[in-house]
């Protein structure tokens, strides 16, 4: 979902209860600290709400729930939950981050700090929550070392702790190889070069008759082509350094 779309859902929840302000707890919280985050990391068609003020008038927004007109209508829906639906660290609601300025008729959203949600996604280890983990941690959106700490302030069990702390060891490996990638194929890439440029030293220095300038430039460029031939590379050494 689009932040737009949060913002909407928002609209409606504020003129159904008269409320104006509302905890988001789901992913789409993650709109709190980045409102421009890429579709492809929130793909839940929901809002999770809770209303702050009464707690009790959140059941209200089945109005606009699941299979609702207004679901049926726009494509998403607003999900009524409360405070123990997601497993989150102590001190949670002091972290709550609002969501930006928006179209939302001066309704509030309050989210969940980006490292509360993604612990509360580790303790409910649903496939579709593990995916989301992994994006976090491979965006740079969570810190490895905050989320720790966090988790040693999580009322869980331990099997549970230990589950999660190997999954967060996982998702930050995961972001380590990604980040190595690049460096490990820029030196290929010069170490090709390398050989291409020794290569064709050594063909200036071969006992032959002495090749026209012509000859010279055409041959390094066989060279050149060959060696990234064999790498799996096609590249013009003069054009693309």
């Amino acid at each position: 979902m689009k932040k737009r779309q949060v913002d909407h859902v928002l609209r409606a929840a504020g003129r159904i209860t008269g409320e104006k302000q509302f905890i988001i707890i789901g992913s789409q919280s993650l709109h709190g600290k980045h409102p421009d985050v890429a579709d492809d990391i929130l793909r839940s068609f929901e809002v999770d709400l809770i209303v702050k003020r009464d707690p009790s008038r959140t059941e209200w927004l089945n109005v606009i729930g699941q299979d609702s007109h207004f679901h049926e209508q726009f494509g998403y829906y607003a999900d009524p939950v409360d405070e123990n639906t997601a497993v989150l660290p102590k001190g949670w609601k002091a972290r709550l981050v609002n969501l930006p300025e928006g179209e939302t008729d001066g309704v509030r959203g309050l989210c969940l700090d980006p490292h509360d949600l993604a612990i509360a996604k580790y303790a409910a280890g649903r496939d579709k929550d593990l995916i989301f983990t992994r994006e976090l941690a491979t965006r740079g959106l969570v810190a490895h070392d905050r989320l720790e700490n966090l988790l040693d302030e999580t009322p869980v069990a331990q099997e549970v702790r230990d589950r999660i702390r190997s999954q967060m060891a996982r998702d930050f490996g995961a972001k380590h190889a990604l980040e190595s990638t690049p460096r490990s194929s820029s030196a290929s890439l010069e170490q090709i070069r390398a050989e291409a440029r020794q290569n064709w030293l050594r063909l200036r220095q071969m006992p032959t008759k002495e090749p026209s300038d012509s000859e010279i430039g055409r041959s390094a460029k066989i060279v050149d082509k060959e060696n990234a031939r064999d790498h799996g590379l096609e590249f013009d050494d003069d054009q693309k350094d």
